[in-house]
């Protein structure tokens, strides 16, 4: 049976709807990276990277969001277009959000919520690069039903995991500046697929306190700081 390796927070949570929309069994396997376990030596084999979300696949390791999205989407033949055209829109679009919606969503949260001391120039700047995303997907998504043209495919999929947690950046107003992502992640949202995804997270038992113990797990080179 396929491992899941889970913690529940936007990049994991994309690799959880795909396996819940392609009903794959699997081991659900918590990572608890708020004490630190995606260091520890057993997982780094798994993923050299010591980050989450990662699947052991009939013996394979596959780490990185994305990764998994394109090997579980090409060994099961599901969630990806078939034409030519719409395939290398699914592409584009994926890797839009791999390379820019997910990082620069990743350092805003940091510098919004997290970084020892505020630092205006780096909020500024990843919060502004995160609405121009934003206002790039919504600009494609208003004259298109999914990233990918008139197929939902894993490009939106990799939108929904950090667009469902937009609140972190956005505040209470979330994703209304962008109506078109909006109706696009709610749409998603309301999946049995989605529904079940979320309700992983009540399956196991994380740590929620954000203490020295999880700072220093999540950002270990700021230890010598």
């Amino acid at each position: 049976m396929l491992q899941f390796y889970f913690h529940p927070t936007p990049n994991p949570m994309k690799a959880a709807l795909l396996l819940e929309e392609l009903e794959v069994p699997f081991e659900l396997l918590a990572v608890d990276t708020f004490k630190g376990e995606q260091h520890h030596p057993e997982f780094l084999k798994i993923n050299p990277n010591g980050k989450v979300p990662a699947i052991v696949d009939d013996g394979v390791a596959v780490f990185d969001s994305h990764a998994i999205l394109l090997h579980l989407s090409a060994k099961h033949g599901k969630f990806v277009p078939s034409t030519a055209s719409q395939h290398a829109e699914m592409l584009s679009w994926l890797l839009f959000i791999a390379t820019g919606l997910s990082p620069f969503s990743g350092q805003a949260v940091h510098f919004l919520h997290h970084a020892p001391e505020t630092l205006p120039y780096a909020r500024n700047r990843y919060l502004k690069e995160v609405e121009r995303h934003y206002r790039i997907l919504n600009t494609r998504l208003a004259g298109s039903k999914y990233l990918a043209g008139d197929t939902y495919s894993i490009a939106d999929m990799a939108l929904w995991g950090w667009g469902n947690a937009a609140g972190f950046i956005f505040g209470e107003k979330g994703l209304t500046d962008y109506p078109h992502v909006k109706r696009l992640v709610d749409e998603i949202s309301s999946r049995p697929a989605a529904v079940r995804a979320i309700a992983l997270k009540d399956r196991l038992t994380f740590k929620a306190e954000f203490d020295e113990e999880t700072r220093r797990a999540l950002f270990p080179q700021n230890a010598s700081l």
